[in-house]
């Protein structure tokens, strides 16, 4: 069986990480993987690659998003070039997670899909397949895309335009590309997101709920180098990581909650830019992302406790990491968040509730640390297994390839 997967990116970020995994499950179970992408990252990928498009065309995607609200349907050179390859190669199987993200053109893409009729497993990793504009819309309340977006509340939001509200368009446009795929099933890493689909207008299509996982034999309880920058002073460390932290990753709400704890704790905060860093206050230690994982399970490891106050997420790679290295997690009742933790392993309060997360860091203090770093292990190593959730894809993806 010949597997080709889309992406954004391959083998860095959450998503790009999950495609070369389920790649690699591939090889493992005797199949041919291919990753067709736009960013790529620095490790290199044991499946064979296809790169979609250039940086100045991602440039020309990003100014017609910018302008006219019209992400997606740019980079029509480059998804010329994907489809040839695409004819080409004859795969089996098509795996499709983000496509947005300044690279790909979905009306030609679909068009193609449509007329070859593939098998084609499509992972949302959050809400822009079924929306006019937005990935996530959770954090204004908005609930248009239930019947047909218009005046979108987030047109200032990835995919950000500064021109037009082209958000009825699109939903429209969306509406029609995306139904239409004979053989299509839809893969949602929550329950939540899950339920949301079933409501959009991408209902007819089965949905199936898997899980992200992760390595366990790295993200593990025990000591290594740490990033550099790193120092511990002895207090209660409270961790946060985040790829890129913005508005909906909570940063401000760390620079408040930083205000409410005594000199108890010690606040780590991992992936900011150099703008972020130089504005941290005093009592916040800050680092750049890193992609060295091994450091990144050391800080993990050496956390009492992981704090996830995300305004709008799915499912957070970050919560299970930081479960598999045996430290507690308080998130806030965010998407799919909720779902990695119990009440053996954490805790969920709801969104700006900065005194819910004080009281969460008395109790996890309160308590043993080696009884929440079994717990915890457990929780990850039976239901986050990198091994095993990714299997389920190799699975699905025999079952859709036999039917």
């Amino acid at each position: 069986m010949k597997i080709v997967q889309i992406n954004t990116s391959v083998n860095t970020g959450s998503t790009g990480r999950i495609a070369e995994q389920i790649g690699y499950k591939a090889i493992e179970n005797g199949y041919s993987s291919t990753i067709a992408y736009g960013i790529s990252g620095k490790g290199k990928s044991r499946s064979s690659l296809i790169n979609i498009g250039s940086k100045s065309d991602r440039l020309l995607h990003g100014l017609k998003t910018r302008l006219f609200d019209l992400h997606g349907f740019g980079s029509k050179k480059a998804t010329l070039r994907l489809i040839k390859e695409l004819e080409e190669l004859n795969p089996d199987v098509i795996g499709m997670h983000n496509l947005h993200g300044y690279y790909l053109n979905v009306e030609m893409l679909f068009d193609y899909l449509k007329k070859v009729q593939k098998p084609v497993v499509w992972t949302f990793h959050d809400c822009w397949p079924f929306t006019g504009h937005c990935t996530y819309f959770d954090s204004v309340g908005c609930t248009k895309w239930i019947d047909g977006c218009f005046n979108c509340p987030k047109t200032r939001y990835y995919p950000a335009s500064y021109g037009f509200d082209n958000s009825k368009w699109n939903y429209k446009k969306k509406m029609e590309l995306f139904n239409g795929v004979d053989n299509l099933m839809i893969v949602t890493p929550s329950h939540w997101l899950a339920d949301l689909v079933k409501q959009s207008f991408l209902k007819k299509y089965p949905v199936n709920v898997i899980h992200n996982g992760v390595d366990t034999e790295v993200f593990k309880p025990a000591t290594g180098e740490l990033p550099s920058g790193i120092e511990f002073d002895g207090r209660k460390v409270v961790l946060g990581v985040a790829s890129v932290w913005d508005e909906r990753k909570g940063l401000e709400d760390f620079i408040e909650l930083n205000k409410r704890l005594d000199d108890e704790y010690q606040m780590i905060l991992v992936g900011l830019n150099k703008k972020q860093l130089s504005n941290l206050p005093s009592g916040i230690t800050g680092i750049y992302r890193t992609e060295n994982v091994h450091q990144l399970a050391a800080l993990y490891g050496a956390a009492n406790i992981f704090v996830n106050p995300t305004w709008q997420d799915n499912f957070p790679t970050t919560n299970i990491e930081a479960l598999a290295c045996g430290t507690p997690v308080i998130t806030y009742n965010t998407g799919g968040s909720p779902e990695a933790v119990d009440e053996s392993t954490g805790f969920v309060v709801q969104k700006g509730d900065l005194d819910g997360i004080v009281q969460s860091l008395k109790e996890v203090s309160e308590k043993s640390r080696e009884k929440y770093r079994e717990q915890c292990r457990k929780r990850a190593v039976v239901h986050y297994n990198k091994e095993n959730r990714f299997q389920e894809y190799i699975d699905l993806y025999k079952s859709i390839f036999v039917k």
